[in-house]
């Protein structure tokens, strides 16, 4: 099952998306919101899959599906909590700041709480007041909502909380964490509104390539038109999601519409940091790590990061080239 929020008041409307992206149909009489039908999930997502059912064959016309008019799939969350599963994603940023990386990163999953009153639309412009010293980034990673999950939650347990699956551009101000974190208190202005992918799907509509906690396909960035990265989003993941909502879990108990994120996709190379795509590796997904690697090998680094005016773009894609959850497509704009 495929679902999308249109963008309608401060929540959006929910609709149903065909498996293909091109037709949709209204879940109102459903559920009006997402946040709705995951706050009574058992129900609700057994009339949405009957709802779907009837898109796909056919027997309900529906009207097509314009990505332009979604929303992220929760405009807003009660919960949005980012882990950093991909440890040599840690290790090579902490490299770039010069920072140690204590040997618990690869034992104990890294995790921020996000602001999440106002995700960004995934064609919505990421604006900023200036892009001097800001360092501006983007980090294509993997995300998923889960319902209601209680505290203590074992990581095996916890898969079978997660309900829907969904990209997300995980917005970074590279020049503004190092004093941040120097502060000992964590992100705060250095993570503004992330972007999530037009539609979301179900665990059991990704097949075989949903398992073990895990998403097995190449997330794929480009960067002003060129292809940056398509790591496959299931190497290299120390974390999978029941450990990353084990980890929130701990000492709370999370809520029905709670969005966990799998930090930064990447993927080493026999052993090392990996190879930009032109150079037939699987590339990045963030400006930061091709700089790490630019300072390794040159001393410096010469990739900068993003300006106003320039262009990022998220998907993933089936075995047969079809995009699985739609588009995030943004420009940094000046606010």
């Amino acid at each position: 099952m495929k679902l999308a929020s249109l963008k309608s008041g401060r929540d959006g409307q929910l609709v149903v998306v065909n498996n293909d992206l091109t037709r949709m149909a209204s879940a109102a009489e459903i559920a009006p919101t997402l946040q709705s039908a995951l706050d009574n999930w058992p129900a609700a997502s057994a009339d949405l899959e009957a709802l779907h059912a009837q898109l796909e064959s056919g027997e309900i016309r529906g009207e097509a599906f314009d990505q332009a008019r979604c929303h992220s799939p929760l405009p807003r969350a009660y919960h949005w909590a980012d882990g950093s599963a991909y440890v040599n994603h840690v290790e090579l940023v902490r490299k770039a700041r010069g920072a140690e990386m204590p040997e618990s990163f690869w034992t104990d999953p890294l995790m921020y709480q996000g602001g999440s009153d106002t995700f960004l639309a995934p064609r919505e412009p990421i604006l900023m007041p200036r892009s001097e010293g800001f360092g501006i980034d983007f980090e294509a990673e993997i995300a998923v909502i889960t319902d209601d999950v209680p505290m203590g939650v074992s990581p095996g347990d916890a898969l079978a909380h997660i309900k829907l699956v969904m990209l997300v551009n995980d917005v970074s101000l590279r020049g503004l964490i190092p004093s941040e974190l120097a502060k000992g208190f964590g992100f705060y202005q250095s993570k503004p509104s992330s972007a999530f992918s037009p539609v979301c799907v179900t665990p059991q509509q990704l097949g075989d390539k949903w398992r073990d906690g895990k998403l097995h396909l190449p997330l794929v960035s480009h960067l002003n038109g060129k292809k940056f990265g398509e790591p496959n989003a299931g190497v290299d993941m120390t974390f999978h999601f029941g450990q990353l909502i084990a980890h929130a879990a701990r000492t709370r108990k999370l809520a029905a519409g709670t969005i966990i994120g799998s930090g930064t996709v990447s993927n080493k190379l026999d052993g090392g940091p990996g190879r930009p795509v032109a150079e037939g590796g699987v590339g990045y997904s963030c400006i930061a790590e091709i700089r790490m690697i630019e300072t390794i090998e040159d001393g410096k680094p010469t990739t900068p990061f993003m300006q106003f005016g320039d262009q990022v773009a998220i998907e993933m894609l089936d075995e047969k080239g079809r995009s699985i959850f739609g588009r995030i497509e943004q420009t940094v704009q000046q606010a």
